[in-house]
Formats: structure tokens, sequence, C-alpha cells
């Protein structure tokens, strides 16, 4: 089991900048990729960016040159640099890990808004 606790939401306005993190507990030696999604309400969630334990890093192309995630692995975290933000990233934001299995956050509220 794996369990995964984000902080850094919160309101900013458009142009502003939020970090994510997001810390792993658990069977954390079997975690291989961890990353983001999110979901905006009455849509699906969706892929916003996921990193391996090597490193390598794909982003969703609505995010890209904007967004950077990045993986503590000593720290058993990951981040989400979030720049330039528009009201269109406003979402519910949740971690997720691969480890066998899906493993997912309990979420935290971005909201992009003047």
């Amino acid at each position: 089991q794996v369990q995964l606790v984000e902080s850094g939401g919160g309101l900013v306005q458009p142009g502003g900048s939020l970090r994510l993190s997001c810390a792993a507990s658990g069977s954390i030696f079997s975690i291989n990729v961890m990353g983001w999604y999110r979901q905006a309400p009455g849509k699906q969630r969706k892929l916003v960016a996921l990193i391996t334990q090597s490193g390598s890093a794909n982003y969703a192309d609505s995010v890209k040159g904007r967004f950077t995630i990045s993986r503590d692995n000593a720290k058993n975290t990951v981040y989400l640099q979030m720049n330039d933000l528009k009201p269109e990233d406003t979402a519910v934001y949740y971690c997720y890990a691969y480890a066998g299995s899906d493993y997912w956050g309990q979420g935290t509220q971005v909201t992009v808004s003047s």
C-alpha cells in the first residue's frame, strides 16, 4: 500500500505561480512512476505530468513550457511547479503513483481567478 498526501494548492491570480507537493509513504520501494492529474468541474480527470524514478518526464500539451515536474527520491516526494497560471488551470489536482497498482492522493484545489 502507498499513501499520498498533497499540499500547496490555493487561490492565485492569472499569471501567478504555485508549487504543489506530494509526499509518499508506505510501500515506497515499489513506486515507479509518480505524477499529477487534474479534474475540472464537470470534466474527466486528465493527465498533467508524469515522472519516472530516473527523472524522465512527460507533460500534457496544455501545460508544456509552464509547468515543471520534479522528484526527490530521497524524500519520496514529487513536486509540480506551475507558472503563468491561467483560469483554465482551475481544477482539483491529484497526486498519482504507480506501484504495481494505481494510487491516488485526496486532491488539492487550485483556483486561478482575478
